[in-house]
């Protein structure tokens, strides 16, 4: 029987992996380990609040002190799915293993590739290879405004990227080459198109905005995201996760272009401030999933080591709010989707395990979940939790060895 009052929150700490997969080495991520480089780095972090839940107990964590009596159940996930990307991570946290993987270019698009893309949207355009997204509108954007033809990128994941000016070329313009280019990318499987515009001068230099969009390429099959939904669960997308999942299986989608203000509209609605219209809610219970994208965005990939223990810190003090706010039912999960060591040579993802830290009034303290095989073992708990059928589902669920 699904419980009305019962709520469910994952919130995605984007690219804070805690250590090299196995299989590390096969993507040239030997040696990576997000977390635990950042501390060496900086001299170490200052995460009371997430040392008191049970990030040090986690294997292999070793920067961070363990707690005598955590206050999580905590454990580390390692990934089944083949890649290490956005899309993939959070697919299989929603119960879809991808393999084989999306479709990468490291050594640049082909010309028969970008012939077509200029066919579809009647724009040319500039570079078609691997970069550093800041650094290629440096170094373009002056011919880019000359041209008027938009900048076309990729890196070690499977992205197609379009860098514009937006006094080039308006956003909304931008948008559609975004979704044209979305359908031609869907013969070559490549997971996603996104939308990079930026502003500035020649003189002054450039800087991205915040109106990135990312197109992804539609799921094979159903994820939780629709079955909770089918279901008569409230699913709530928060931040970059409705672009994620192409927009389906969500009740209400909530913008945030950060960590600071996707935390803010998590608490809004621990709080009761954000409710989902009557007509369109069959209140059978709320499941709320956001991700925190500056972690990523701002920091990994820009290997910014200081900037990315600055914002963790900022994070953990945000913790205490949260869970104290939280009703006796309420779940409340902390994890990551890959990692993105800022500190290596590397701007890309890097493939590592993730943390799982379970939190809650009526979650047990200090249970040691270990090593899950699969990010999909959220999608089988949550499902568990909210009592809705999923025979067959990928995963395995960990909801009896948590709950009170």
């Amino acid at each position: 029987m699904i419980n009305k009052k019962r709520r469910f929150f994952v919130i995605v700490l984007d690219s804070l992996g805690i250590g090299e997969l196995p299989d590390a080495h096969l993507y040239n991520d030997a040696g990576s380990n997000t977390l635990g480089n950042i501390s060496k780095a900086t001299g170490g972090l200052h995460l009371p609040n997430l040392e008191a839940l049970g990030l040090g107990n986690i294997e292999g964590v070793e920067v961070q002190s363990p707690s005598t009596f955590p206050k999580a159940s905590y454990g580390r996930m390692s990934e089944a799915s083949v890649g290490k990307d956005t899309t993939t991570g959070h697919w299989e946290m929603a119960g879809i293993i991808t393999d084989p993987p999306f479709a990468t270019y490291p050594e640049g698009f082909p010309l028969e590739m970008m012939e077509r893309f200029n066919e579809v949207t009647g724009y040319g355009w500039l570079f078609a290879k691997a970069a550093s997204g800041t650094s290629i509108i440096e170094s373009l954007g002056p011919q880019h405004i000359k041209e008027k033809k938009p900048i076309v990128y990729t890196s070690a994941d499977s992205v197609f990227q379009i860098a514009a000016h937006e006094g080039v070329i308006p956003l909304d313009e931008q948008y559609e080459i975004c979704k044209k280019t979305r359908i031609l990318m869907d013969e070559y499987n490549v997971c996603r198109v996104i939308a990079r515009p930026f502003v500035g001068s020649v003189k002054d230099g450039f800087e991205r905005t915040k109106n990135r969009r990312d197109f992804v390429i539609s799921p094979k099959s159903k994820t939780m995201l629709e079955t909770l939904n089918d279901s008569g669960i409230d699913v709530i997308g928060i931040g970059k996760i409705p672009d994620i999942f192409c927009h389906l299986g969500l009740s209400l989608e909530l913008k945030a272009s950060g960590n600071a203000e996707t935390l803010d509209r998590v608490m809004d609605i621990i709080q009761g401030k954000i409710q989902i219209k009557e007509e369109k809610s069959a209140n059978q219970g709320t499941f709320v999933f956001a991700n925190l994208i500056d972690f990523d965005m701002l920091y990994g990939h820009r290997n910014d080591t200081q900037g990315y223990a600055g914002a963790l810190e900022e994070f953990d003090k945000k913790i205490p709010a949260l869970l104290s706010n939280l009703e006796e039912e309420d779940i409340l999960i902390f994890t990551a989707d890959h990692g993105c060591d800022p500190t290596t040579s590397s701007t890309d993802h890097s493939r590592e395990y993730v943390p799982l830290l379970v939190c809650g009034k009526g979650i047990k303290s200090g249970v040691n979940l270990g090593t899950r095989n699969t990010f999909a073992d959220i999608s089988k708990t949550v499902l568990e939790y909210f009592g809705v059928e999923n025979e067959g589902g990928l995963g395995t669920s960990f909801i009896s060895e948590v709950i009170r």
